[in-house]
């Protein structure tokens, strides 16, 4: 992986935005005093009129992007997972989702990932948070071009969104030329002894477990879940019925989160074994990124020998 370009989602972001805010004026960024780390300082530097700083008071940026919507406005509000999911989460819920409001709420720094900030922000529980909210669209990108798209899809499609980015920099997989498209999952790798299906930071992770489970003549189907809601079900039930079991690979509780969602379509549709490899419902601590991870079990050792047990 040393020679593999990497960046964080969070800089893929703020990238993307004055991309965007170049052909969409109707474009507008929201930040709670954390553009620099957010990354939105670069839309802010490049549009400073579009930009508004909303101080350390998340429930407020939360109201004022839903009201900034009903002006025909494309707000994009941001901070950092645990505010957003978490410390905003009842205006999220009564304020955008109640109404089915166009805002887009990007949050960066989720997930154990985040490392010696701890665990009072490493929030390991937003997916779950926000996919109960009816009709929020829930997302989160594998890789910076990934990242990049999926903000233009957002910005294209009607309602309200919540993307989670990354803290720390990972591989870039992905060509230009990749098409996302909200609610499908990619197939990166075939195989029908297991289907492997991750998402976020986890993607790159569950490919190198799939190429070290094919040295040991185990071929396992790995499918980059961007979209957690809505679920891809054609996708996870044919993995289900030509694989025959599944290993769901996250950076979030295994409760609340992907994990969870294979296994409840699973259950009603086509029941095949699932192991969850994520967060088993505790606290994350402060350390390295890579440590905490790999001391969760989120490494590609692990998941190759969870899914070779299997």
């Amino acid at each position: 992986m040393a020679d593999v370009k990497k960046i964080a989602t969070r800089e893929s972001y703020g990238n993307a935005l004055v991309e965007l805010g170049a052909v969409n004026d109707k474009v507008v960024v929201l930040d709670a005093d954390l553009a620099g780390a957010t990354k939105t300082s670069t839309f802010k530097k490049a549009y400073p009129d579009r930009h508004f700083n909303c101080g350390i008071a998340e429930a407020n940026m939360t109201d004022v992007a839903a009201g900034l919507s009903t002006m025909g406005l494309i707000p994009f509000a941001s901070t950092f997972a645990m505010f957003s999911a978490g410390r905003a989460y009842e205006m999220v819920r009564n304020t955008i989702g109640y109404p089915h409001l166009n805002v887009k709420l990007c949050a960066t720094h989720g997930g154990l990932s985040v490392g010696p900030d701890g665990a009072s922000h490493q929030c390991n529980e937003d997916f779950g948070l926000m996919r109960t909210i009816p009709g929020m669209t829930v997302m989160c990108p594998s890789d910076d071009v990934e990242a990049r798209k999926m903000v233009f899809a957002a910005a294209e499609m009607e309602g309200p969104v919540y993307i989670r980015f990354g803290r720390s920099a990972i591989p870039v997989y992905h060509d230009e030329d990749f098409k996302f498209e909200i609610g499908k999952a990619e197939t990166l790798r075939e195989g029908t002894d297991v289907a492997i299906i991750a998402n976020g930071i986890m993607v790159s992770v569950a490919m190198e477990a799939a190429e070290k489970l094919a040295a040991e003549g185990i071929q396992a189907r790995v499918l980059n879940m961007a979209t957690i809601k809505p679920l891809d079900n054609e996708a996870v039930l044919k993995a289900a019925k030509e694989c025959g079991k599944i290993v769901t690979v996250e950076e979030h509780n295994i409760i609340g989160g992907l994990g969870e969602a294979v296994c409840s379509l699973t259950a009603e549709c086509c029941p095949v074994p699932v192991k969850r490899v994520g967060v088993p419902d505790c606290f994350g601590h402060s350390g390295d990124a890579d440590q905490v991870l790999a001391e969760f079990g989120l490494s590609a050792e692990n998941i190759a020998k969870v899914a070779k047990s299997f």
